[in-house]
């Protein structure tokens, strides 16, 4: 609280609100014992010109651009309510009409604060090899696709990249809430702002230093605290309507009773409560203060979603479809099983396919890759490498033509592949096969298991949206038998991104308003087509595409999405829709409550006899309440997406992790 206390005091708007009180209350002070009457007034007039100044300047600015601004309503009421000797009840108007500024900017400044925090992730500066094998030190700013890094222990990755040597163990807990430090090879892609375990690691760097996970990000969240809602747009556009409307009919209560020989200070009295009262300062406020403060605490969450629209559409979503890999499961899958067919050895065929992967980022091809390497084998040259998204890779390797990718590129019927599938695929495992020439060489089966706690994180989001519908490439068999150790009873398997994108249509078309949850470029037009589109971790997918290709999809990834899960995909769905759920409901509560003020303390000014003390109090008040109801969203504790403890094998003596340092930052970011 202290430090956020001491961020708020550097904000102008603060300063000059709270400079504002201090005059009020010196002037009030002054006038209940009986001070000086110049000393009164000079008070008084200090509070005026200290609270009033920001909003007179920024109402004559809107008025040259022919708009009526409320903050100048509220500065010529209390000026007109001075004239006639009502020094108070104008100071009041004006300390609460500026601390309700105040107010909005402390919930700006905490935005741009998550902001800056994911740009610090990032370091200044990194350690470039050059072709000689030189070192040098440059601002990581300035990292181009192609560069190579070297990143020694304990220090932060300065871009995206992929390992070219070296081994590790890196703590993403900083980026992806991941809270065990991932084992890290040749081959693994890294991210920016994530820190480097126990060994050395040279990288090369994929993507330009503002492509970036961490800078993607970022952007988004600022994009996200600069936009407005729909609900606000359309206040906005009535408020200057309506503002038009109050002045006329402040003119029409002052000039009439005039014109009929009614007192003049009775009359610009009651002319002066009717603007005040009648002004729509809480109605404006009523939206947005609820929509940032949830986009701050879906960002504390672990999702960062583009604007503030998202959230509107979130409310509003009835239907949820998945993507499997990298969504429901891990996105980590391992080789468990190599069958040869052909005549040729397993470890051949696993170099083959391994080679052919090279330049693939698919998640499979990576984990095929990854298992050849840590067997030890010797991967030959591969060219002309071609990826086909949802179908799998080709490539030349010692002059045979590989294919790496679904049961279906092996074309006619054959008996003996086709029964080792089938046996993979009852398993629940996912089988890779691998042609020469266009000749059955072999089947790699895969597992990926479920992610933690994905049981619990469905049965919420069912309670929430609705029963799930999991869209997947991936083979019926298979996918079933993940479906079923989840309780998932919808589910359509074998699709291409065509197909993806043919069901969300179907589900629009019936009128529901679809959430898309996906994990790469193959879901970019799934997460494009729906209401609301979620991408899973970041610009990297489970997508295929060579080293350019890749740098793209990060690219379409994020393009394609309305937000970013960087921490557990699936437990944040519920907590996420339930979060844009009760930010409507404030909102909608701050509107009806604005609303009946403005009808109660007019109707009372028109009727009756409204004090302008209680105009003032009971209008600025509301303005006030309203922002602050906005703002309860961050002191009210979210649910949280569950941060799993160590495995058991982390906790292992002998295990890589368990030999860090208190003092390292996998202990301290990690699971300390």
């Amino acid at each position: 609280m202290v430090p956020f206390m001491r961020t708020a005091l550097t904000l102008p708007e603060v300063r000059w609100a709270g400079s504002a009180l201090v005059a009020f209350l010196l002037a009030t002070g002054l006038d209940l014992a009986g001070g000086p009457g110049h000393l009164v007034t000079a008070a008084y007039l200090a509070c005026y010109a200290l609270g009033g100044w920001g909003p007179a300047v920024e109402g004559i600015r809107a008025l040259a651009a022919r708009r009526l601004d409320v903050d100048l309503l509220m500065v010529v009421a209390a000026v007109a309510a001075a004239s006639i000797g009502h020094w108070f009840d104008g100071g009041l108007l004006i300390v609460i009409f500026a601390t309700s500024g105040a107010l909005e900017s402390v919930m700006t400044a905490r935005t741009r604060a998550g902001i800056a925090a994911l740009l610090d992730l990032a370091p200044e500066t990194a350690t470039l090899v050059g072709p000689d094998g030189g070192e040098r030190q440059i601002p990581a700013a300035e990292l181009v696709v192609g560069a190579t890094v070297l990143v020694r222990p304990g220090e932060r990755i300065p871009g995206d990249g992929r390992v070219l040597d070296g081994l590790s163990e890196v703590d993403t807990a900083g980026l992806t809430g991941e809270p065990v430090p991932v084992r890290t090879i040749p081959g693994d892609e890294v991210l920016a702002g994530t820190v480097n375990g126990t060994g050395v690691l040279r990288i090369r760097v994929l993507r330009d230093a503002a492509d970036t996970v961490v800078a993607g990000v970022a952007a988004q969240v600022q994009r996200a605290a600069e936009t407005k809602a729909d609900r606000q747009l359309f206040i906005e556009r009535v408020e200057q309507r309506y503002s038009v409307l109050v002045v006329a009919a402040t003119v029409l209560l002052l000039s009439v009773p005039l014109l009929l020989g009614a007192g003049f200070e009775e009359t610009l009295l009651r002319a002066i409560v009717f603007m005040i009262v009648a002004s729509p300062c809480a109605i404006v406020l009523a939206t947005m203060p609820p929509l940032l403060a949830a986009i701050a605490v879906a960002g504390r969450r672990g999702t960062l979603v583009k604007d503030v629209t998202v959230l509107e559409a979130l409310a509003e979503v009835d239907a949820v479809v998945l993507d499997k890999t990298g969504t429901l499961t891990a996105g980590r899958p391992r080789v468990v099983r190599v069958t040869p067919l052909g005549g040729r050895p397993a470890d051949d065929v696993l170099a083959l396919a391994a080679a052919a992967e090279a330049g693939s980022e698919h998640v499979l091809g990576r984990a095929v890759r990854r298992y050849a390497l840590d067997r030890g084998l010797e991967l030959p040259e591969a060219s002309g490498f071609a990826a086909v998204p949802g179908e799998g890779v080709r490539a030349v390797v010692g002059g045979t033509e590989i294919a790496v990718g679904r049961p279906e590129l092996a074309g006619r019927p054959h008996p003996v592949l086709d029964d080792v599938v089938r046996e993979l695929q009852r398993d629940g495992r996912t089988a890779v096969v691998v042609l020469a020439d266009d000749q059955p060489a072999g089947v790699i089966g895969l597992s990926d298991e479920p992610r933690p706690g994905a049981g619990e994180a469905l049965e919420a989001l069912r309670r929430t949206v609705g029963e799930p519908e999991v869209l997947t490439g991936d083979a019926p068999t298979p996918a079933r038998v993940l479906a079923g150790r989840l309780g998932l009873s919808r589910l359509r398997a074998g699709l291409l991104p065509a197909d993806k994108v043919a069901v969300l249509r179907e589900r629009q078309a019936s009128g529901r308003r679809v959430l898309a949850v996906g994990d790469g470029i193959n879901d970019a037009p799934l997460l494009a087509g729906a209401d609301v589109g979620l991408v899973v971790g970041g610009p990297a997918g489970s997508g295929g595409g060579s080293d350019d290709e890749a740098l793209g999809a990060g690219a379409l990834s994020l393009q394609a999405a309305d937000g970013v899960l960087t921490r557990d995909p699936l437990g944040s769905l519920a907590p996420l829709v339930e979060l844009a759920r009760r930010a409507r409901r404030i909102a909608r509560a701050n509107l009806a409550f604005a609303a009946t003020v403005i009808v109660v303390l007019v109707a009372w000014d028109l009727i009756g006899t409204l004090p302008l003390v209680v105009g003032v109090a009971g209008h600025e008040l509301s303005t006030v309440l309203v922002c602050l109801n906005g703002l309860r969203l961050l002191l009210r504790r979210v649910p949280r997406p569950g941060r799993p403890a160590p495995s058991a094998a982390a906790r292992r003596p002998g295990h890589p992790y368990r030999g860090t340092t208190p003092g390292s930052p996998a202990v301290r970011r990690g699971w300390s």
